[in-house]
């Protein structure tokens, strides 16, 4: 537990929402914590069947006051995961929260891309699918359009000039 903001070993945390990723999870945390820049991790599992969040837990040993878990007791969806998580990290003091799938969609060697650009100069940093075409790893198509043309509407709406508003990799 970061309850001491001196005691942290790194000022960013990657948030990880979880549910049913057994086959992903250790990979993905193990990738994260092999980069050369140090990250902390909280995996928010929505009470996976499969036995995700034990399997972190069981990863804690290894990795201790880097690797955390919060459990919920059902199946929340995404968005509140990820407000889960940001509480939690705010709490914590963190200064950079980073949003993370853990179905390797989004590169973890990309994090300290993300990192280095907020650090220097943005408030927010976005590994986008579209800055170099459309790029996204065993999506149905159905998926990749509706997610584009949701990017394209927020875009109107909201005027901001960013191309991928739902994307998932975020600091």
């Amino acid at each position: 537990m970061h309850e001491n903001p001196d005691d942290h070993m790194s000022d960013g945390l990657v948030v990880i929402p979880t549910y049913n990723e057994i086959e992903n999870i250790e990979t993905i945390i193990r990738a994260v914590f092999s980069l050369a820049t140090a990250f902390d991790v909280l995996v928010v599992d929505d009470n996976s069947p499969d036995g995700t969040a034990q399997k972190v837990m069981e990863l804690q040993q290894e990795f201790p006051q880097r690797l955390n878990v919060e459990v919920r007791a059902g199946k929340s969806g995404l968005g509140t995961a990820y407000v889960h998580g940001f509480k939690w990290a705010i709490a914590r003091k963190y200064d950079y929260i980073f949003e993370m799938d853990a179905d390797f969609s989004h590169n973890p060697a990309d994090l300290e891309k993300l990192y280095a650009a907020c650090v220097k100069t943005a408030d927010v940093a976005i590994g986008s699918r579209y800055s170099t075409g459309v790029n996204v790893v065993n999506w149905p198509l159905s998926r990749v359009l509706m997610s584009y043309y949701a990017s394209v509407y927020v875009k109107i709406i909201t005027g901001m000039k960013i191309h991928d508003a739902t994307a998932g990799f975020i600091c």
